[in-house]
């Protein structure tokens, strides 16, 4: 499915939070391969002005100006913005947005997460344990977004030796969803367009809506009503 390389389950491929994503290219399937379960701290983690300056619950939200709306996830369009809709090839269901900006990606997903606990603790250190596991590197850091993950993995086979794909990680807890992306290019080395890509994914609202869904459940992407009407020409 390109970008987005996911856990299966007997009914269906089905996007979790705590699945590993690499930009740009696919990633060895763990299989039933088994995560530790160390203890973890089940509290929200997320920035400490979230609720100022985001990212924004949709019942918070006070931004102004013209939005991409794509079902759970609002995107304030920025001149100079790129944005692409990935999807899972075999259920051909749209499973994550990538934001293309300043010479850099943001991928992002929502999922659906309990009221009073966070996920962000735990899945930092799955993801972690998932990048060891294939070979690679991580460490967290703590940044004005929270306790993020810095990661390198190998590039595939061909690759020349010692190269690598580097990524970060950031996960923020809000209420009743998570939201995590993955910044990659130059945000990962040059400090204005680190700041750049950060206040643009911090201006996304994210739109839990009413329904029940399980915690770790991607929660729902549309394909905006233009751009809609456009692939139906």
């Amino acid at each position: 499915m390109g970008l987005f390389d996911i856990f299966k389950t007997p009914e269906e491929a089905r996007p979790k939070a705590d699945k590993l994503v690499v930009p740009g290219e696919e990633v060895e399937e763990l299989g039933d391969t088994e995560l530790e379960e160390p203890d973890f701290d089940d509290s929200k983690c997320a920035p400490a002005d979230r609720a100022e300056r985001g990212p924004f619950d949709s019942e918070e939200a006070t931004l102004e100006g013209p939005m991409v709306d794509l079902g759970s996830l609002r995107i304030p369009a920025r001149e100079g913005m790129g944005l692409r809709l990935e999807v899972e090839e075999k259920t051909k269901r749209l499973v994550a947005v990538a934001l293309d900006y300043r010479e850099s990606t943001v991928q992002v997903q929502a999922f659906a997460s309990p009221r009073s606990t966070g996920l962000w603790n735990r899945i930092r250190v799955q993801l972690a344990e998932q990048v060891e596991q294939q070979g690679g590197s991580a460490r967290e850091l703590e940044t004005d977004l929270g306790i993020e993950l810095e990661t390198r993995l190998p590039l595939m086979a061909g690759a020349p030796d010692g190269a690598y794909r580097a990524a970060r990680f950031i996960g923020v807890d809000g209420p009743r969803w998570f939201l995590r992306a993955v910044l990659s290019g130059k945000a990962l080395h040059d400090e204005d367009a680190a700041r750049e890509v950060e206040e643009l994914f911090r201006s996304i609202i994210v739109v839990r809506g009413d329904r029940p869904i399980p915690p770790r459940d991607l929660l729902p992407i549309q394909i905006p009503e233009a751009m809609a009407q456009q692939l139906g020409k």
